[in-house]
C-alpha cells in the first residue's frame, strides 16, 4: 500500500472519500484504513503535506484517528524533501509541540482575514494601498500586534497561537502577512534583516517594505538601511533580497533553540537545534555538485 504502488484509479478514489461530508463513509473509511494498518501512512502522510488544504486537513485527521502520525518525523521529512511551501512549512513545524492542532481552523483563519481584505479592496489598486488595507485588517480590526512584554515566550513562533493571540514576533507576524497578502493575490517576500524581519515588496519601480512588528509601517530601502545603521550592524544592499522560504523556517527554529533555552526547557532547545542541523546539512548535500 505504498504511495508508490498505488494505481492512478485507487489514488483517485482514496482523495474522493477523504472529505466526503457522510459520516458512514468517514467510519468505513478509517476502518479500512485500520485494517489495512501503518502501510496506509505514506499515502495519508503525502496528501498531509500537498498543496490541498481541504484534503491535507482530512488526511491529517485520519492519521490522527489512527495515531499513524509522528510530527517531529513528518517536520523532517518535509526539511530533507527540498519542497518547502511557506503555510505547509509553518504549520508541520507548530505541529512539532502541538500534534493535535487545528490545521483548517489555522487556514479557515487566515481566510477569513483575507475575506476580509477583499472586502475592502477597490481594483484597480496599486501593492501599496493593497497593503494598507492588510495592515488595517491585520492590526486594527483583528489586533494583531508585536509581543514586545513577553518577546522571548516561544508562543509567539507558532503560526496556531500567533493567530489565536494575535501576538507574534517579527518573523512569526511576518508570515501571517504573507500568508494573508498570498490570499489576496498579492505578491510579497519574506525580507530577513541581520537583526529583524520584515516583508518586501519588489514589484513596483521601487521597493518598499512592511514592518509587520510595527503594526505594518511602511519603509523604504534607505529607511531600512538607516535603521539598521542605527542597531550597530553595517548594512549590505544584499540584506533586502528576499529570504528563501528554506531559511524562513531555518530561522525561525534558530529562534525557538534560544527562546527555549532561555526559559530552561532545554529538551524542546535540543529538539529545534536538531532542525536547525537538519536544514543545513540538507541544503549542504543539495548544493554540492
Amino acid at each position: 500500500m505504498e504511495t508508490e504502488t498505488l494505481s492512478a484509479a485507487r489514488r483517485e478514489a482514496l482523495l474522493s472519500l477523504l472529505d466526503d461530508p457522510s459520516a458512514s463513509v468517514r467510519r468505513a473509511l478509517l476502518a479500512h484504513f485500520a485494517h489495512v494498518g501503518p502501510a496506509v501512512a505514506p499515502f495519508l502522510q503525502a496528501v498531509a503535506r500537498g498543496p490541498n488544504r481541504v484534503l491535507a486537513h482530512h488526511a491529517t485527521w485520519f492519521l490522527d484517528e489512527l495515531k499513524f502520525t509522528d510530527p517531529v518525523a513528518e517536520f523532517r521529512g518535509f526539511i530533507r524533501s527540498l519542497n518547502y511551501e511557506l503555510e505547509t512549512g509553518s504549520l508541520l513545524l507548530a505541529r512539532t509541540v502541538e500534534p493535535h492542532l487545528d490545521v483548517g481552523g489555522c487556514c479557515r483563519s487566515l481566510d477569513a482575514i483575507a475575506a476580509r481584505c477583499l472586502e475592502l479592496i477597490a481594483e484597480p489598486s496599486s501593492a501599496r494601498e493593497k497593503c494598507r488595507v492588510i495592515n488595517r485588517v491585520l492590526f486594527h480590526e483583528w489586533g494583531f500586534h508585536g509581543n514586545v512584554e513577553h518577546y522571548t515566550d516561544p508562543l509567539n513562533s507558532f503560526l496556531d497561537q500567533v493567530l489565536a493571540r494575535r501576538t507574534g514576533i517579527p518573523l512569526s507576524l511576518s508570515i501571517v502577512y504573507l500568508l494573508v497578502a498570498g490570499r489576496v493575490g498579492l505578491e510579497l517576500e519574506p525580507v530577513g534583516l541581520p537583526s529583524h524581519f520584515v516583508v518586501g515588496c519588489f514589484t513596483d519601480d521601487l521597493p518598499f517594505f512592511v514592518d509587520p512588528f510595527e503594526r505594518g509601517i511602511f519603509r523604504d530601502a534607505d529607511e531600512v538601511l538607516e535603521s539598521m545603521r542605527s542597531g550597530s550592524f553595517v548594512p549590505k544592499l544584499s540584506d533586502l533580497a528576499p529570504t528563501p522560504v528554506r531559511e524562513v523556517l531555518c530561522r525561525s527554529c534558530r529562534n525557538l533553540v534560544s527562546h527555549y533555552t532561555a526559559g530552561g526547557e532545554l529538551g524542546r532547545a535540543r529538539l529545534f537545534a536538531g532542525f536547525v542541523e537538519e536544514f543545513e546539512s540538507t541544503y549542504e548535500r543539495h548544493v554540492q555538485p
